[in-house]
């Protein structure tokens, strides 16, 4: 199952929301929305900088990815944005496979 790292930041509104509900809270509820979806939440961290979480998870598909992501991002909690995550024996097979690539010239 494809794994992904969200980076997630959180709106005036959301940052209120959090600060009522609780991190573990908050926590509890995304890994239920990850297991409606077929998924897993892996691990969630809170920051403190330019963002204000990070979270990661197995789920299906990219698909189900951009879903969960329109979703969250149409609430205006805050803002999410995703990396899909790698393996190393992914990256491996990766760098296994030949492609013929040829670089623009000037």
């Amino acid at each position: 199952m494809p794994k992904y790292m969200i980076n997630a930041t959180y709106s005036e509104d959301g940052v209120k929301g959090l600060l009522k509900e609780g991190g573990t809270a908050r926590r509890d509820a995304f890994a239920e929305l990850c297991a409606e979806l077929g998924g897993e939440l892996e691990a969630c961290y809170y920051t403190f900088g330019e963002s204000d979480g990070y979270v990661i998870v197995d789920l299906p598909d990219s698909l189900t990815m951009t879903a969960l992501s329109l979703t969250v991002n149409a609430s205006g909690a805050g803002r999410v944005s995703c990396t899909e995550l790698v393996t190393p024996e992914e990256l491996d097979a990766a760098a296994a496979k030949s492609i013929d690539y040829r670089p623009p010239t000037p």
